[in-house]
């Protein structure tokens, strides 16, 4: 048991989960949009999380990074490196048009972890802007990549309405995170919970996911399983939403609500099949 335990915190410490999540996303925009899925970019995109996500955890200072004292992160550092290399792997594959908008989603990234204000470590370090830059970055990747890898850099409206979802759909499965961290964060962050407090936080993820459910009706081509698995995945938002406490289980957030991308995958996918 204490093997399976310890397997299970890597997986989820070494960003393994939230990889799929990301992966779980662009399967849905491929299949919304009825696009060729490309391999490579698909591969990139799981590898490069990893690697990007454990470096932002684990090793935003250099120093810190490679020489690390504790032996478990040494192992994710391990783990981050060789997923680092895959991902360049794939990297070779990718079209130019899609790495235009890598470079500039790396440039956010690069802003969420990296110094660039005096009075702030990085982005990351100013609580409301920190996630609606998480937000816009996880939009860009799980719909705007994957649409630019099929057709090019001509978007269609559906694609921007689904970005903008996504860009909903993160905040409010941020919402968690932020409430579990009030104990960890320091009050000069003023995130959103710091700021007005924890139901009306809970309050503002309740309305955006009506807001996340209603943008679907913007777009002008709207498929069943689009829409039932939107209406769906509403309702576990709304349940997500009175569910979340500051007190958390465990798991609460960094499994449960991490993995509800690729609920909301195997939702579509069963839908698919079925319909």
């Amino acid at each position: 048991m204490k093997l399976l335990r310890r397997i299970f915190d890597f997986y989820l410490d070494a960003s393994i989960h939230v990889a799929i999540s990301v992966a779980s996303l662009i399967f849905i925009t491929v299949s919304f949009f009825n696009i060729t899925s490309d391999p490579h970019l698909i591969l990139f995109l799981f590898f490069g999380t990893i690697a990007s996500y454990n470096f932002i955890k684990y090793g935003v200072e250099a120093e810190k990074y490679i020489l690390v004292s504790s032996g478990y992160h040494r192992y994710i550092q391990f783990f981050s490196f060789i997923v680092a290399g895959l991902a360049a792997y794939h990297a070779n594959y990718l079209s130019w048009d899609v790495w235009i908008w890598l470079g500039i989603l790396s440039f956010l990234i690069g802003l969420y972890a990296l110094p660039v204000l005096p009075q702030a470590r990085n982005l990351r370090n100013l609580g409301v802007l920190k996630i609606l830059l998480v937000a816009f970055v996880w939009g860009g990747t799980t719909v705007i990549l994957p649409m630019v890898a099929a057709n090019g850099h001509h978007l269609p409206w559906d694609a921007h309405v689904e970005a903008a979802q996504r860009f909903l759909l993160v905040l409010i499965l941020m919402v968690p995170f932020e409430i579990r961290d009030l104990a960890y964060d320091k009050p000069t962050l003023r995130t959103i919970p710091q700021r007005y407090g924890v139901t009306k936080t809970r309050i503002f993820g309740g309305f955006a996911s009506i807001l996340f459910f209603a943008l679907t009706f913007l777009k002008d081509d709207i498929q069943p399983v689009e829409l039932i698995s939107k209406g769906v995945l509403f309702l576990i938002l709304g349940a997500l939403m009175y569910y979340t406490t500051r007190n958390q289980a465990k798991y609460f957030s960094s499994f449960w609500v991490e993995g509800i991308p690729i609920l909301w995958w195997g939702i579509v996918w069963g839908l698919e099949r079925y319909l």
